[in-house]
C-alpha cells in the first residue's frame, strides 16, 4: 500500500463567497491548536477594496430578503458549526453556535420591538422603522478569537447589513474555519469576508473606505483607536463600540447597525 502523505491546508481569505489568497501573495506564521506553526494569508489594501466591493454588490440582496428567511439563514450557520464543532476551540464552540441561534430568533422581532407608530396631529400614519446602515467593517476581538467574531458578526447581519472583518491576528486559524461553516450554510456570497492579517495596516484603509458605512472598533488596539476614529470621520462612518464588552449579547447591538426611517402616509378616507 502507498504510504498516504497528509494534505496541507492552505489558510486563505473569504472574499465574495470564494477562498482567493491574498493578491499580495504574502502570508505570516500562527500557531495552531495542536502546537504546528502554519501560515494565513497577509492580507492587502487592495484585499480590503476588493471585499468591500463583494460587501456592498452583496448588500441589497441581503437586506431585500424577508427577515424570517434571513433568521433561517442565521439558524442554518448554527446547524453547520454543530456539525463541525471538533474544527473549533472546544471552550468557545458551544457559546458561539448559541449566540447564532439566538441573534436568527431576533431577525423578524427587531422591527416590532424598535419600531413605532407615532402620534401626530393630522390625518396621516407616521411610522418609524430600522433599517440596515449598508456595509460594515469590523475588527474582530483578539480574544477569544471565535466567540468574539460571532458575537460582533451575528448582530450586524440580523437587519440586512453585510460585512468586511479584519479577524484576529494571532488566533485567526477559526475566523478562517468559520468561513468554511458560512460558504456551506446558505449564506449568499459577498454576505460576510474575512481577510486575515495584520491590523496595523488594514485598519486604516477599512476605516478610511468611503464605501463601508458604519466600523466595529471592538478589536481595534488602544494604540490605534485614535487613528481609525480620524480615518471614520472623514466620511462621517458611525463607530460601534459594544456597551460592556466583546462577547455582549443584546438587541441593541443590533440596532447600532440600524438606522431608523420615518415615513409619512396620507389616511385614506
Amino acid at each position: 500500500m502507498t504510504e498516504h502523505l497528509p494534505v496541507r491546508k492552505t489558510y486563505k481569505l473569504y472574499i465574495g463567497g470564494q477562498f482567493p489568497r491574498s493578491e499580495s501573495g504574502r502570508s505570516y506564521p500562527v500557531t495552531a491548536p495542536d502546537g504546528t506553526v502554519v501560515r494565513v494569508a497577509e492580507g492587502s489594501r487592495k484585499d480590503v477594496r476588493d471585499a468591500v466591493r463583494a460587501a456592498r454588490s452583496a448588500q441589497p440582496g441581503w437586506a431585500a430578503k424577508t427577515a424570517y428567511n434571513r433568521g433561517q439563514i442565521l439558524y442554518r450557520v448554527a446547524e453547520v458549526l454543530e456539525g463541525r464543532r471538533s474544527q473549533f476551540p472546544a471552550g468557545e464552540v458551544q457559546g458561539a453556535i448559541d449566540r447564532w441561534v439566538w441573534y436568527a430568533g431576533w431577525t423578524d422581532k427587531i422591527q416590532q420591538v424598535s419600531g413605532s407608530l407615532n402620534p401626530v396631529a393630522g390625518p396621516y400614519w407616521n411610522v418609524t422603522a430600522p433599517e440596515a446602515v449598508g456595509v460594515v467593517g469590523i475588527a474582530a476581538p483578539e480574544s477569544p478569537s471565535l466567540l468574539g467574531l460571532v458575537s460582533r458578526l451575528a448582530p450586524a447581519l440580523v437587519g440586512g447589513n453585510t460585512v468586511v472583518v479584519l479577524a484576529s491576528e494571532a488566533s485567526p486559524l477559526p475566523a478562517v474555519d468559520l468561513a468554511e461553516v458560512l460558504a456551506t450554510s446558505d449564506v449568499p456570497g459577498g454576505v460576510v469576508n474575512i481577510i486575515t492579517g495584520h491590523k496595523a495596516e488594514l485598519l486604516p484603509w477599512l476605516a478610511g473606505h468611503f464605501d463601508v458605512d458604519s466600523i466595529d472598533v471592538t478589536g481595534v488596539p488602544d494604540d490605534l483607536l485614535a487613528d481609525v476614529e480620524r480615518e471614520a470621520a472623514a466620511n462621517v462612518k458611525r463607530v460601534v463600540r459594544p456597551e460592556q464588552g466583546p462577547l455582549d449579547q443584546s438587541p441593541h447591538d443590533i440596532l447600532r447597525f440600524m438606522e431608523h426611517k420615518t415615513v409619512w402616509h396620507p389616511v385614506g378616507s
